[in-house]
């Protein structure tokens, strides 16, 4: 039950879309998400009354199509299927949106089944003990 935020400078409802797509692809593939499990915050940031920073951390030459994805999720994925995870969300935001793979920016926060309410103020991935039969 991932939850996506993905922030872009400049770019239209079509780009978010494409990039939305991407990732929720990408999660697919990579760790098994179903696909009706799609919530996602797409945010364009014009660059005046919004904008995004950035440098060249690392050695990676970044510019203005600069793609920040940040996902929420259960812990417990190992850091091979993470790695399956950046490298299909690259290749697809480059093949869906124009987005070159070297501004591809993706962090995973990752958080335990209580930490979730999905709806009606339920934890539905730790619900309540049921009553103690003797």
């Amino acid at each position: 039950m991932p939850l996506v935020r993905i922030d872009a400078l400049g770019t239209d409802p079509d780009r978010l879309d494409a990039l939305g797509r991407a990732v929720h692809e990408a999660l697919q593939e990579t760790l098994g998400i179903p696909a009706d499990d799609l919530f996602q915050i797409l945010t364009g940031h014009d660059g005046t009354t919004g904008t995004l920073r950035y440098g060249g951390y690392l050695g990676v030459r970044r510019d203005e199509g600069i793609v920040y994805i940040t996902i929420t999720l259960r812990a417990g994925r190992t850091p091979e299927r993470k790695r399956a995870l950046y490298r299909r969300i690259a290749e697809l935001a480059h093949s869906y949106a124009g987005t070159e793979p070297r501004n591809v920016f993706v962090t995973l926060a990752e958080n335990a089944p209580a930490d979730w309410s999905l709806g009606h103020g339920e934890a539905q991935y730790a619900p309540e003990p049921g009553p103690v039969v003797a």
